[in-house]
């Protein structure tokens, strides 16, 4: 299969890194012109630097915005170049915090960026790709949508609601040839995994795979393929799903979590 995005212009938020940045690979060596975001100058020329690395012929545009507020989403929408055909929401935050220390100002944050990040961008973009017969929108949830981790149910709450936002605005824009869905990462040996994990690596001396697989075992032993994911292996699917093949798969919400939800559908 060859997926072919060219002449499309992709948008992919928190890309400097990890999960994102994967994405943002894929999109591009698929022939799209695509937006990097980062919350710093730095990040982002990093990102494209490295990028054009690998890929010297990419079309690269990057913008500077932390996604966390409506002035950051507005400062996105003002400065993209072009009409976006792709947007992947793929900026959160995450992190471990019982519940009953979980305050109204750290729900906020999470609702502000996980959630009302994608609704302000979509409300945005999807209008324009109606108009043009053509589009898809993502959301990076997590297997933690289905699955709420009890040490992070603020996380677990944010991202089943973007199950529900992905859903319903698929249903929105029914028969207009732009599609909307979710898909859902299990443990993924991210960026940000890593440095979650460096203080074990330094205690231990292990590598981080092997105290990734170890984290996978112990915390999600439902686990069918026994590691944790690669970001590249993640980003496999979201370009699938935002290429012309993946025209009748909408308002789904794609799993790619090695096998942790234990169930068939």
């Amino acid at each position: 299969m060859k997926i072919d995005l060219s002449g499309k212009t992709a948008l992919v938020t928190a890309s400097t890194g990890g999960i994102g940045y994967a994405i943002a690979a894929g999109l591009a060596s698929a022939g799209a012109r695509v937006i990097l975001n980062g919350r710093s100058e730095v990040s982002v020329t990093k990102a494209k630097e490295k990028l054009l690395g690998t890929l010297p012929h990419a079309q690269l545009d990057g913008i500077v915005a932390d996604l966390g507020d409506a002035a950051g989403v507005q400062a996105i929408l003002d400065a993209a170049p072009v009409a976006v055909d792709i947007l992947v929401n793929n900026a959160g935050i995450y992190g471990p915090q019982d519940f009953f220390d979980t305050d109204d100002a750290t729900w906020e944050r999470y609702w502000q960026t996980n959630v009302m990040s994608g609704v302000r961008l979509s409300r945005a973009l999807l209008p324009g790709m109606v108009s043009r017969g053509w589009g898809r929108v993502v959301f990076i949830s997590s297997e933690s949508a289905r699955n709420i981790p009890a040490d992070m149910i603020h996380y677990g709450v944010s991202k089943t609601s973007q199950l529900a936002l992905s859903r319903g605005l698929a249903k929105r824009v029914a028969g207009s040839g732009v599609t909307v869905n979710a898909v859902l990462p299990g443990p993924t040996l991210s960026d940000g995994f890593a440095d979650m994990m460096k203080d074990e690596v330094a205690r231990t001396g292990k590598p981080l795979e092997e105290l990734a697989r170890e984290f996978v075992m112990a915390n999600r032993p439902s686990s069918v393929i026994q590691r944790t994911a690669n970001v590249d292996e993640v980003a496999s699917m979201v370009v699938y799903v935002c290429s012309p093949q993946a025209s009748a798969t909408s308002g789904a919400a794609l799993r790619v979590d090695g096998g942790v939800i234990d169930d068939i559908i």
